[in-house]
């Protein structure tokens, strides 16, 4: 007999009309006409097209202004290159010429799904049995490009969900590129991305132990200078992609959480950021602090990476490493297990691991945790984010994936102090795809990235078919005597 689950009444659908301005570039030799078009029109014909553009996109954006000088700028280079001084030039001319370099990126319009929950950094002003929480999602536009957003909810006394209704504006954050690199490791990654060995080789010879980003990006540009083959200077670039990885952005403090996209900046990452799994994570001298694992993908290659803040305006980014940090899927425990960090993975694809470190960006030695078991999983078993830590036992919320590619959820529940020994899992789905429920960008799938307990009931919020996002509960001691029942042979 399958547990019995609660589906709740609320499900949050994407928005199209939530849009980001984004750089529009079509290449160095495009770009320089549309420049001197631009320059050859008079100031007041300028400030014709220019006056009633801010006008209409004021309203669209939170400082419209802000982002077509930023863009203006980018294109400095090219100015130089047309013998323009750019410090001449006014500043609604400045403005225009921004506007020809920005479009409208609309990150909702095909999909928003895969959420995670967390406890919200502020807890104040809240009734006794209320939580507030933050809930991060995959959104998808055009051409499939994954990014992280938010929502901020509300939990009740008695479960009841509401998202707060999101805010009319959407912000990129602050890009700065601060990282000193390890040179071992940046180069081992460097390595599995297939760099050229004779480039890494070079490259590795001409840097201390410990470098910055400024630093590599010199040795870079003089040495494709050298270089005659389009293709050996391609592989210089890839090393710097590497490197744009790692970074730390920063969003304004006037934002509601709602407001902020974390959208794909560095090359190894353009065509998605997918799945984050947010976790709560408790140190040993119990201060808090939120990490997220996530995958970063740029068309061929998967990079998995992970994401910290203290606040969600501040977050510092980085790739992580070793023979387990491969494929998707990977989640990170909420605390540290006999003084290691501790993540699931599904580096092969089809089976859970379990692996230990040291370091929260190192992980070696992946540990075979779970292999499918019943026919609802029979293609694959993966985790659905951090495991729970309760009285009996780590909660881990899986996915499976069985005929016709259909995803169900399912859980499993491993030993406190030694979460490579599975103590019990479902031999029946929790949660499977209802007739509400199959249609979609991706048809017959459930899915989430982290699940959240309150008032002694399991919280899953799901994707449904890759369309929109809902939410179950389930009680927690009914789904821990049912773990237990369905004990691991």
């Amino acid at each position: 007999m399958r547990l019995s689950i609660e589906r709740k009444p609320i499900r949050v659908n994407p928005d199209p009309k939530r849009v980001i301005a984004r750089f529009f570039f079509n290449g160095n030799d495009r770009a320089k006409e549309v420049l001197e078009r631009v320059m050859g029109i008079s100031e007041d014909v300028a400030f014709g097209i220019v006056s009633p553009l801010l006008q209409e996109y004021s309203k669209r954006h939170r400082n419209i202004t802000r982002v077509l000088n930023r863009h203006c700028s980018k294109l400095k280079p090219l100015f130089e290159e047309l013998n323009i001084d750019y410090d001449t030039i006014t500043i609604y001319r400045k403005l225009l010429i921004g506007s020809y370099f920005t479009h409208e990126y609309s990150i909702e319009s095909a999909a928003f799904f895969n959420p995670s929950i967390v406890e919200d950094p502020d807890q104040t002003e809240l009734e006794d049995g209320q939580r507030r929480v933050i809930i991060s999602f995959r959104a998808v536009g055009e051409g499939h490009i994954s990014s992280i957003t938010f929502r901020r909810g509300l939990i009740d006394k008695d479960n009841n969900i509401t998202i707060l209704p999101a805010g009319s504006y959407i912000d990129e954050a602050e890009i700065v590129r601060n990282a000193v690199y390890n040179k071992k490791l940046f180069f081992e990654k460097a390595a599995i991305t297939q760099i050229n060995i004779d480039v890494i080789s070079e490259l590795e010879s001409k840097l201390d132990h410990h470098f910055e980003y400024a630093n590599l990006r010199r040795i870079i540009l003089d040495s494709q200078k050298l270089q005659e083959s389009d293709m050996k200077r391609l592989e210089y670039d890839k090393v710097l992609w590497l490197a744009d990885s790692y970074y730390e952005i920063v969003f304004s403090l006037d934002t509601d959480i709602s407001d902020r996209v974390i959208f794909p900046i560095s090359e190894y990452e353009r065509k998605g950021i997918e799945d984050a799994r947010f976790v709560h994570f408790t140190n040993e001298d119990g201060s808090k602090v939120y990490y997220a694992t996530y995958t970063a993908y740029d068309g061929s290659l998967i990079m998995p990476k992970l994401l910290q803040t203290n606040d969600f305006y501040n977050f510092k980014i980085m790739p992580l490493y070793g023979a387990g940090a491969q494929n998707k899927n990977l989640a990170l425990f909420p605390r540290k297990v006999n003084g290691k960090f501790v993540m699931i993975s599904r580096i092969d694809g089809c089976n859970n691991y379990i692996m230990y470190a040291d370091k929260i960006n190192i992980w070696e030695k992946p540990i075979l945790l779970q292999q499918p078991k019943f026919s609802w999983e029979f293609i694959q078993i993966g985790n659905c984010g951090s495991p729970i830590e309760t009285k009996d036992g780590w909660i881990v919320i899986t996915h499976g994936v069985g005929p016709m590619r259909r995803y169900v959820l399912g859980a499993s529940l491993l030993k406190l102090d030694d979460p490579a020994v599975e103590i019990g899992r479902l031999k029946e789905p929790l949660l499977i795809p209802n007739s509400d429920e199959r249609e979609g960008y991706v048809p017959n799938v459930l899915y989430s990235c982290g699940a959240i307990v309150h008032n002694e009931k399991l919280i899953i919020p799901y994707g449904v078919s890759d369309s929109s996002t809902a939410f179950a509960e389930v009680g927690l001691q009914e789904l821990l005597d049912k773990l237990k029942e369905d004990k691991s042979e």
